[in-house]
């Protein structure tokens, strides 16, 4: 049904398909019942919460909550809003969002367009669905870098009580000087305030996970940094990754110059690349595998390299509801035919295999 109607949709301006498809989504949540996300084989325990299955929603497409009803009928296992920031803001000037349709991707700029925080508390409070929620917030703008802690410390404060989890998103190209944030001493204050502040609320009686969500243009060296804090601090997952500066393959089109970050197929390869990096360097730290999920052999491959939840965005926009499902079900087909009674044993085995080189049941791991 969906490829019917995507030539419609691409007919219309990005942003406003967009907001269309939201709408959709706003009915369908009340129309009926917010779904089963619990598939047999495919449960994950992560974070010190339970997923049903590990296929979440990335965070940019329901940014103020207004669709969770409607999106946890697709049978996602988890949703993940925002950005958020402590005030609400316009985002940067429109056109903003481009299509890359030939190479199924997107290049956005849009600059944490949102409500704010106490919009978004409004709206977690009566949610009305039992899937894990994830908050991603992040700075307004015009605060000073020097004051970005005052922006994070607030969103934590008004979102944790009503978040399953808390991504701080230190990696979105499209607020001068974010990326910053992820330098080590940088990274270390922030993340310390937050941890702090999460200790609070833990001894009140909730504790809220903290995950960062990191760039994938970060060099080897600079990676390296960054994790060795986020171990020392004790972040509890890393969503690998943002979108990207870099243009893999998409360089020479009208689309592909303009400003923002990309996301969709051309960034599978180096989000992969940076899991594995993660998984290597912190072994004990779930990651939450984003970035070029287009289909269910990009799910599988995230999985390999080191992830134990996946994230999808701009493969719904390509691929249509329906890719919730298909993925759903590779992973299923994958777990049975493996001969394990479930995703984290067959993984385990998979990615000694794949190290090894071996394809277990003559499956491709590759």
């Amino acid at each position: 049904m969906y490829k019917g109607l995507r030539p419609w949709l691409f007919r219309l301006p990005p942003e406003l398909a967009h907001a269309a498809g939201l709408a959709t989504l706003r009915a369908r949540g009340t129309l009926g019942p917010a779904g089963r996300p619990a598939v047999p084989g495919l449960e994950v325990d992560a974070l010190g919460l339970h997923f049903g299955n590990p296929l979440g929603l990335a965070a940019g497409f329901d940014k103020n909550g207004e669709a969770l009803r409607g999106l946890a009928t697709l049978g996602f296992g988890f949703l993940e809003v925002g950005t958020v920031t402590p005030r609400a803001q316009p985002g940067n000037p429109r056109p903003r969002l481009f299509r890359l349709s030939e190479e199924r991707a997107l290049i956005n700029r849009l600059g944490f367009n949102n409500k704010g925080m106490d919009e978004l508390a409004r709206r977690l409070r009566g949610r009305g669905v039992s899937i894990p929620i994830g908050v991603n917030i992040g700075k307004n703008r015009e605060t000073p870098l020097a004051r970005a802690v005052d922006d994070y410390r607030l969103g934590f404060g008004a979102l944790a009580p009503y978040a399953d989890y808390i991504t701080i998103n230190l990696s979105s190209p499209n607020t001068p000087g974010l990326r910053s944030l992820q330098e080590p001493e940088a990274a270390r204050e922030l993340l310390g305030a937050l941890k702090e502040d999460q200790g609070a609320l833990a001894r009140r009686g909730r504790h809220v996970p903290i995950a960062v969500k990191i760039a994938p243009d970060l060099t080897a060296a600079e990676l390296a940094a960054l994790l060795a804090v986020l171990g020392d601090v004790g972040c509890e997952a890393v969503i690998a990754t943002n979108t990207t500066v870099g243009r893999p393959g998409v360089g020479r089109t009208r689309a592909g110059q303009e400003q923002g970050g990309l996301s969709g197929a051309p960034l599978a390869p180096r989000a992969r690349e940076i899991i594995a990096q993660v998984f290597k360097a912190l072994p004990d730290i779930p990651i939450i595998g984003a970035g070029g999920i287009i289909n269910a052999e990009e799910a599988w491959k995230h999985l390999l390299a080191g992830a134990s939840l996946l994230q999808i965005y701009t493969g719904l926009i390509y691929e249509g509801p329906g890719l919730v499902r298909a993925i759903q079900a590779d992973l299923a087909h994958r777990v049975a035919a493996s001969g394990h009674a479930d995703l984290a044993s067959a993984l385990s085995a998979a990615r000694v295999n794949h190290s090894s080189g071996q394809r277990p049941n003559g499956h491709e791991l590759s």
